[in-house]
């Protein structure tokens, strides 16, 4: 049985802002397959967060593994392997930090001690 490696918020933050310029240059003919995969991946990240959520609740989602976003990818956009990259469920998850309870102006907000 392996260890579950631990994702840092950093290091999260840093492969999901990756992603966001992956799909911000993509190509003009690939960029409504990744808009609709990236779409898919905000909606399935909702449901399986559900309402209010913490960055570290993200986090822990992304260093369970992502490929069920991949999986996702693959069936939604059989003939887009573009959108079959890992920096688009990455950009996903960029987009979808914003909306946690302690994340605002680009940054996590530290609890107070």
């Amino acid at each position: 049985m392996g260890t579950l490696r631990r994702v840092s918020f950093e290091t999260a933050i840093h492969q999901w802002k990756a992603g966001e310029r992956y799909v911000a240059a993509a190509e003009p003919a690939q960029v409504r397959a990744l808009e609709r995969v990236e779409e898919e991946l905000l909606r399935e990240l909702r449901r399986r967060l559900g309402g209010a959520f913490t960055v570290d609740e993200l986090v822990e989602l992304y260093e369970a593994g992502t490929g069920w976003c991949l999986d996702l990818a693959a069936r939604l956009a059989p003939g887009a392997p573009w959108t079959w990259d890992a920096r688009v469920a990455d950009a996903a998850f960029a987009r979808y930090v914003r909306e946690a309870a302690d994340y605002a102006g680009g940054r996590r907000i530290e609890a107070a001690p």
